[in-house]
């Protein structure tokens, strides 16, 4: 005796019927439902600090909203807002952790998804990170040696890099 209006059972898989959740395999025919899934229903964009950190460029959604508030995030050349619409086919450069990341949407997605899948959602035309033995190392100090001196406080800053005081007149 059925009943209408109710669900049956016809595959014998105990569930609803629907798609259910991507297998351990990573079978890529679930991984692009997955992404289609995690795309925008009605229209074809998405907000820019919603899809930086739906493709893994950033680790948290407010930390994407933050570097667009700070001017990190370009798209097409222009320095964006967080709300701002990325549509297929714009260039995003996002500048994050010392490092400049220039990416082309491919698809635009508005959920987190895996690693795999968010590979596919973009094109990336990053300049490759420098080796590690191209950083300059910090300034070593042996255990117990005290205080740096001023003068060994310069040489670090030197080391580092970092803008010191300008040379006073006799050149020190």
């Amino acid at each position: 005796m059925a009943v209408e209006g109710a669900d049956v059972d016809t595959d014998g898989a105990g569930g609803t019927g629907g798609t259910g959740s991507a297998s351990a395999s990573g079978d890529s025919g679930d991984a692009v439902a997955e992404a289609r899934a995690a795309g925008p229903r009605g229209g074809e964009s998405v907000r820019v600090d919603v899809w930086i950190w739906s493709v893994r460029l950033v680790k948290t959604r407010s930390m994407g909203a933050a570097a667009c508030r700070g001017g990190h995030v370009r798209v097409n050349g222009e320095r964006v807002k967080p709300a701002y619409a990325v549509h297929v086919g714009d260039e995003v450069r996002l500048r994050h952790a010392g490092r400049e990341r220039v990416v082309i949407v491919k698809r635009v997605i508005r959920k987190r998804v895996g690693p795999p899948v968010a590979a596919e959602c973009f094109v990336d035309n990053s300049p490759p990170p420098p080796p590690r033995e191209a950083v300059a190392p910090a300034g070593i100090r042996d255990r117990g040696a005290g205080r740096p001196t001023k003068r060994d406080r310069r040489e670090l800053e030197r080391l580092r890099s970092f803008p010191g005081p300008p040379p006073g007149p006799d050149g020190h």
